[in-house]
């Protein structure tokens, strides 16, 4: 590479653009610092902005007594995996961030008939304070507030490696449009880059959620908590069992009226689904272990090559409650489907409980790096009630923005990159057949990673991609595209591992978590897991008591 001059100077360096990222990027210019947006795809993207969900909604507690009842349901619904500190921390900030987001004029829209069973949040027992954002009106809010703010915004730029001296953040390598490296000199990275959908091959994510961000943290020695609690989703697919370019989530609400049923050569048998079961799985999204209504997720689950078909009975028709009516409005717009329509489902990653472990200010084992949103985790459990990861990311994207501020503030001026020539001494590398192995590691997720885990699924796939990692073959060479995507085709390697491992050690069912041989939850599994990287070897052990 040539010699190039650093691209930019600034305080807090934010990487990840949805909600999250843009709060502690607002949060971080508040506070008088210069801030750089970057993202790896557009400005407003990433789960926060999924084009294939009809709503985003986030919750708090009506009153303090309502936090109290919060907190525990959160450790109960969690299994006991969710952090108590981290807990009630998150839960008390909850409605002082919907006062500070009202008072910047973000327009959140609230139910109409918030008392309707269909409002109790995913998992709850009760309906809590809930809003919904307007996406719409909240990218023209978030727009507005980013220019009276003066930040710099990098759409389409690549996080490709933080920079650290004597355990410091002193900046950052990234990749402008799949073109060109820069370093940008910060005394602060915030981490906002979402969770790892990328690593299975049908997800619930845009493209940009890749997994990249859990592990640069991981390279410098941060740890990640609660990887194997992935949540499964369904959503629409064809007869095929394939879905459209942007997947539609389902909504769970509709399951009380359904009827489920699978094709046979001759004719179509209704599946023997009670009521009681339906109803059950009509008050959660995501796939849990927990309950008996898990039987539907398995049957999902096994229509996956042809997707399993939905019909809906008339009481749908003649009274439908308001959140399912939102639904269906949408969904005649975006793809022309009715309750009448032919509907299948088929399971799909979707968003992940775990990731960087941090503190309440969102702070990292790493002087200067910070992380929020879905990238982390700690706040969570092994299952996660519905509205808390919108409100994650309000909370402690706010937070990590604020404290990155400060610890900007001390940081009186640049330690600097010391080593100015450092573009002299990058070696780029490639894999030439990255496409290749990123495919297979993608299909051993989807085989071993989703609904149903056994041990020799996960083997299996471990296998393969321990394989492919000790085969591998790199080249040099000068094209940086080639570079940037083999090094996250790495990246994703390494956490792949770290998630199977995971996945393994727990032998045990726990919330999202499904071992089939294991089918129950196992006292003795009742800690934490942790992925740390030792001599560039992925190391998962139990966290200590």
């Amino acid at each position: 590479m040539d010699n190039k001059e650093l691209a930019m100077t600034c305080d807090v360096l934010v990487v990840g653009a949805g909600i999250a990222g843009i709060m502690a990027a607002i949060e971080a210019a508040r506070e008088k610092q210069k801030v750089v947006l970057m993202s790896s795809s557009h400005i407003f993207s990433g789960s926060s902005f999924y084009p294939g969900t009809w709503g985003l909604g986030l919750i708090a507690p009506e009153d303090e007594e309502d936090e109290e009842d919060l907190i525990r349901t959160i450790r109960t619904i969690g299994c006991g995996m969710a952090d108590e500190a981290m807990v009630r921390s998150f839960v008390k900030e909850m409605r002082p961030t919907i006062a500070y987001l009202q008072e910047i004029g973000l327009q959140l829209k609230d139910a109409k008939e918030k008392n309707q069973k269909e409002f109790i949040p995913c998992f709850d027992h009760k309906t809590r304070s809930w809003h919904g954002v307007v996406a719409d009106k909240a990218r023209e809010r978030f727009k507005e507030l980013l220019q009276e703010l003066e930040i710099t915004l990098l759409p389409y730029c690549e996080l490709v490696d933080v920079i650290e001296e004597d355990h410091r953040i002193v900046g950052a390598l990234v990749c402008e449009r799949n073109q060109e490296l820069r370093f940008i000199e910060t005394k602060a990275v915030i981490l906002a880059t979402g969770g790892y959908g990328g690593l299975f091959e049908k997800k619930l994510t845009t493209s940009d959620i890749t997994g990249t961000g859990q592990f640069i943290a991981l390279e410098h020695g941060c740890t990640l908590v609660n990887m194997e609690f992935m949540q499964m989703m369904p959503a629409l697919v064809n007869k095929e069992g394939k879905a459209s370019e942007v997947p539609i989530i389902f909504n769970e609400k509709t399951f009380r009226y359904a009827t489920l049923q699978q094709d046979s050569e001759t004719d179509q048998t209704v599946m023997d689904c009670d009521k009681k079961m339906l109803e059950q799985r009509a008050t959660y999204g995501p796939f849990t272990s927990r309950m008996p209504s898990r039987e539907i997720d398995f049957l999902i689950a096994s229509h996956d090559k042809e997707g399993l078909q939905v019909s809906y009975n008339k009481e749908l028709l003649e009274d439908m409650p308001e959140f399912i009516r939102t639904y269906f409005d949408w969904l005649k717009k975006k793809r022309n489907l009715t309750p009448d329509s032919e509907i299948r489902i088929s399971m799909f990653a979707h968003a992940a409980n775990g990731g960087i472990k941090i503190n309440e200010v969102g702070a990292t084992d790493l002087l200067g790096l910070f992380a929020c949103g879905e990238v982390t985790g700690g706040m969570h459990g092994a299952d996660r009630i519905g509205g808390l990861s919108t409100a994650n990311g309000f909370v402690f994207g706010k937070r990590a923005g604020k404290a990155a501020a400060e610890y900007a503030k001390e940081c009186l001026k640049h330690t600097g990159i010391r080593n100015k020539d450092r573009e002299k001494e990058l070696s780029l590398w490639e894999i030439p057949n990255r496409e290749q192995i990123k495919s297979d590691m993608q299909r051993s997720m989807m085989e071993a990673s989703m609904v149903i885990r056994s041990e020799r699924s996960l083997h299996q796939a471990l296998e393969t991609i321990m394989t492919w990692k000790e085969n591998m073959i790199v080249k040099s060479t000068t094209d940086v595209k080639a570079y940037v995507e083999s090094r996250k085709l790495w990246a994703q390697l390494q956490l792949a591992t770290g998630i199977l491992q995971a996945e393994r050690l727990r032998k045990e069912s726990r919330g999202s978590h499904y071992r089939a041989e294991y089918p129950n939850i196992d006292s003795q599994y009742a800690r934490r897991i942790e992925i740390k990287l030792q001599d560039n070897c992925v190391i998962t052990e139990f966290e200590e008591k």
